[in-house]
């Protein structure tokens, strides 16, 4: 019969972490893309807040000035 390995909880929670790092970076890039940079400096600061760094700029609360861009969709 094959061995099983079962992750810990602490192997499963940094595997989440990464997980949702890599999906937030993602996010981030995808935004930057569509030319949205205060929604991408937010998914920056989501994973900045997740990693534990601490925060480079501090949070504005300003509201957006602009409409959002149409990208293609192919």
């Amino acid at each position: 019969m094959d061995d099983v390995t079962f992750e810990t909880q602490a192997e499963a929670d940094g595997t989440d972490r990464s997980a949702i790092i890599m999906m937030l970076t993602y996010v981030e890039a995808e935004c930057r893309r569509l030319g949205d940079a205060e929604a991408a400096r937010h998914a920056a600061l989501a994973a900045q807040l997740i990693t534990g760094q601490r925060l480079t700029q501090p949070v504005e609360r300003s509201r957006r000035h602009c409409l959002p861009v149409a990208a293609p969709l192919n």
